[in-house]
């Protein structure tokens, strides 16, 4: 049987030939691991192959995952952004920087019904770019809020990536939930104090404020956020209060979008059988990726490359500071090639012995993954937000990544304070 440091370098060389092939991630990872254990163990590859991807398919767990991103679709369908432009947008008037905010809110609102940073910035983008381009925003400043915000999809809940990374770690997918409403609260208010702060400063760049609507009027507007409002309160508050399960949420919170699609007249045949299709194939789509993801760390398991890195690391005796710093650089990179979703699988297998032997709280650390996938959305070649915002306003990449990019260090600072303050993450799930 070959070494173990030759084993990995055959690993290593053939899951870039497979990704550079353009093949699909989810049979790039089981050709790994059947690369990995031909090569690596004697074990039965048949046997295992079965039984490790029947095992973590059929998991109630994962049974929120399609769920979420029905409701998502749902509302991604329905008028809920037109109402959410109206009910907001009369109270960022007279805040520095005025309707650039109404990106930042809008995002942290629909990210807590969607899951999807897609979603999120194209759901928001379709409604706020041409209404902010016509009143004479400044488009720099327009897209980097938008790049910037719409990746809460990520990280407040019910989001998609968490419950990924807490199948594939065996985490709480409700404290995990409930361990991103901090954080996202975080660098909600690090967008908007950018964005206060550069309007102070470049107020001559802005268009002239609206005229001051009266106090009613303003209530009267904000009614459009109600339904919105009540279905976040009942999707999330119910899993903080130990009412519901997240699957049973999910199942709520998909009622409710229905609820509310037909009730704001935006429901009809052919928006439910699009939203319903989307939503399957999204769900196939990660549910594939958790299946090869899954046989991979079983294979590397049985090849032992994991625990030797891990002892490796150990070796090195890096602080706990050390290793996040290094592994912040590398997600990153690895979020300039892959999705999300995939970084955080194809890694788990092999990141997580390295981060229990340095005694880091694996919640905390899946917190810490989702920012640092949230800050790979807006970084270049492959930041999915970026695509999306290229295709709503006719730039080239480059500009968009240049808009976004003060809103990158607003989230590395965001990833600093939690790691000096884990407090942030960990004080509501220790309520639970």
């Amino acid at each position: 049987m070959m070494s173990i440091f030759l084993l990995s370098g055959i690993l290593l060389a053939l899951l870039f030939l497979m990704l550079g092939l353009g093949l699909w991630v989810a049979f790039s990872l089981m050709g790994l691991g059947v690369a990995a254990m031909m090569l690596g163990t004697s074990a039965p590859l048949g046997t295992v192959l079965a039984t490790t991807i029947w095992g973590n398919s059929n998991s109630w767990a994962l049974a929120a995952l399609p769920l979420f991103i029905w409701m998502g679709e749902i509302l991604f369908r329905s008028r809920l952004s037109e109402d959410m432009f109206t009910g907001l947008a009369p109270w960022m008037e007279r805040l520095p920087g005025r309707l650039l905010h109404v990106n930042i809110f809008g995002s942290g609102i629909f990210a807590a019904v969607s899951g999807s940073s897609a979603a999120t910035a194209a759901t928001i983008g379709k409604l706020s770019i041409p209404e902010l381009k016509r009143r004479g925003y400044p488009e720099r400043m327009m897209i980097g809020t938008l790049a910037g915000s719409a990746t809460l999809g990520l990280l407040i809940p019910p989001s998609i990536i968490l419950i990924v990374y807490g199948a594939a770690t065996e985490q709480s997918i409700a404290r995990l939930f409930i361990a991103g409403v901090l954080p996202g609260i975080l660098l909600i208010a690090l967008f908007v104090g950018y964005v206060a702060i550069w309007g102070l400063m470049n107020g001559d760049k802005l268009p002239q404020a609206d005229e001051r609507l009266p106090l009613g009027e303003k209530l009267r507007r904000s009614r459009r956020l109600i339904p919105i409002v009540g279905l976040i309160a009942g999707v999330i508050g119910s899993i903080y209060a130990g009412i519901a399960s997240p699957t049973d949420a999910a199942a709520v919170g998909v009622a409710l979008a229905l609820l509310l699609s037909w009730g704001s007249g935006s429901l009809t045949r052919q928006t439910f059988t699009e939203g319903l299709m989307s939503a399957t194939m999204t769900s196939c789509m990660i549910a594939f990726i958790l299946a090869g993801a899954a046989f991979l760390t079983v294979a590397m398991g049985f090849t032992g490359i994991p625990a030797m890195l891990a002892e490796w690391i150990g070796g090195m005796n890096l602080s706990p500071y050390a290793l996040l710093a290094a592994l912040t650089v590398f997600f990153v990179i690895m979020g300039c090639f892959l999705d999300g979703i995939s970084v955080v699988v194809l890694t788990t297998s092999v990141i997580m012995p390295m981060v229990e032997k340095a005694g880091i709280d694996t919640m905390w650390f899946g917190i810490f993954v989702v920012i640092v996938v949230e800050m790979s959305q807006i970084t270049p070649p492959v930041g999915f937000n970026l695509f999306v915002l290229q295709s709503l306003t006719g730039r080239n990449i480059l500009t968009v990544a240049r808009a976004a990019f003060p809103f990158f260090l607003l989230m590395l600072l965001a990833l600093a304070l939690i790691v000096m303050f884990p407090g942030i993450v960990t004080w509501l799930p220790s309520k639970m």
